[in-house]
């Protein structure tokens, strides 16, 4: 159809070119200056899609681009969508970048990477393609891992806290002081001076009360998070949320990392740029031995919860990992095995494993990280 039998509205035609792309030009041009109502060019839109879907047909698109002679790049290519897209839609361009069409550019180029925006998903591409990385480069996405790890622990802080607390600190919820909190003993001495001798009575002028928190005999809690790709989304949720119970009065935190070797980063807890950047995706998985591990940290098996974090797909002997568990949870410890934590706790998992360890007596399921913190306060209070 050529642009001058079209009788339709102009600026739905244009989109239409826009969607079509420029191998259309011939048979489908821009009209009437080819601008959208908001004044920008669609020959400007058709270039910077050009340069990413171009590689669709395998094209070279370091070429000059559209008819003006200029010539993106990477970094010219960031700046150009930022300013003719909207913020959702320049994600979605910069993902179909790099996990469709391969663009490590992006990310080894320090004026390409501090363009993108900062987000979950920048995250889990850099982490994967960090050995790529050196210099300023690795500087600035270790300030891009920093600056996400920082906005999911402030989604995560107050609920974990609350899930948590709430359940073991039975005073926590109220602010008013209470008569089984009273301590009649100080509130006696600090009130003597007012004592009247005249009538023989102790005038009270400021009553005290004991602190409202509980003391906690420390629960040992020890997560071993499977490092393999599937699991990405869940070892980022597990590095953010250690980080946070290490801060816990009443839980002692160690962080291990594993696949078929195991890592163990719980000196690292507070900086949780140092925890991400050590994960090491892909390899093997050898969850047996993740928890033979574990077993060495537990010092008071009453008061341990192993939270293993994995989709269970042994690459060891099942039999290993069924008898490691088996001893563990015999032990007295409580056995937590997570097929997902994240926000959206969606399982990919080896059902046929998962329900035998459930059998031995493990806690087997997917869970949000506030749910977690809810199951760990009602273990801890029970």
């Amino acid at each position: 159809m050529m642009g001058n039998e079209w009788n339709g509205d102009t600026g739905q035609l244009n989109r239409w070119r826009l969607i079509l792309g420029g191998y259309a030009k011939k048979q489908l041009d821009f009209t009437d200056g080819a601008a959208l109502e908001n004044g920008i060019s669609c020959m400007d839109l058709e270039e910077a899609l050009d340069f990413l879907y171009n590689r669709e047909q395998g094209e070279d698109v370091r070429r000059e681009g559209g008819t003006g002679g200029s010539h993106l790049t990477a970094a010219t290519w960031i700046t150009r969508i930022r300013k003719l897209f909207p913020k959702e839609t320049v994600e979605i361009l910069e993902r179909h970048a790099l996990d469709r069409y391969g663009m490590t550019e992006l990310l080894t180029d320090k004026e390409v990477l501090e363009k993108l925006e900062p987000n979950q998903e920048l995250l889990k591409t850099i982490l994967q393609l960090k050995h790529l990385m050196k210099g300023e480069v690795l500087d600035t996405a270790r300030r891009i891992v920093k600056k996400v790890a920082e906005e999911i622990a402030e989604k995560l802080n107050q609920d974990l806290k609350r899930s948590l607390l709430g359940k073991i600190d039975r005073n926590a919820s109220s602010q008013i002081p209470s008569m089984r909190n009273l301590d009649i003993r100080k509130t006696i001495r600090k009130n003597m001076k007012h004592y009247d001798t005249e009538n023989q009575r102790l005038m009270i002028e400021q009553v005290y009360f004991n602190s409202r928190t509980r003391r906690y005999s420390k629960w040992r809690v020890i997560i071993a998070v499977d490092e393999s790709g599937s699991m990405l989304d869940s070892v980022i949720h597990s590095a953010v949320m250690a980080g946070i119970f290490a801060k816990l009065p009443m839980l002692d935190t160690r962080l291990v990392i594993f696949d078929t070797q195991v890592v163990d980063l719980s000196a690292h807890l507070e900086d949780p740029v140092a925890t991400l950047m050590s994960i090491q995706l892909g390899g093997g998985t050898y969850i047996a031995g993740a928890l033979q591990y574990c077993e060495t940290l537990i010092e008071n098996p009453h008061r341990t919860m192993v939270v293993l974090v994995s989709d269970l797909c042994e690459g060891g002997s099942v039999q290993g990992l069924l008898g490691t568990s088996r001893g563990m949870i015999e032990s007295g410890a409580k056995l937590i095995c997570l097929t997902a934590l994240d926000m959206d706790a969606n399982p990919v998992y080896d059902r046929h494993t998962a329900q035998r360890l459930a059998d031995l007596g493990a806690h087997v399921g997917a869970m949000t990280p506030e749910a977690l913190g809810d199951f760990m306060g009602k273990i801890m209070n029970g």
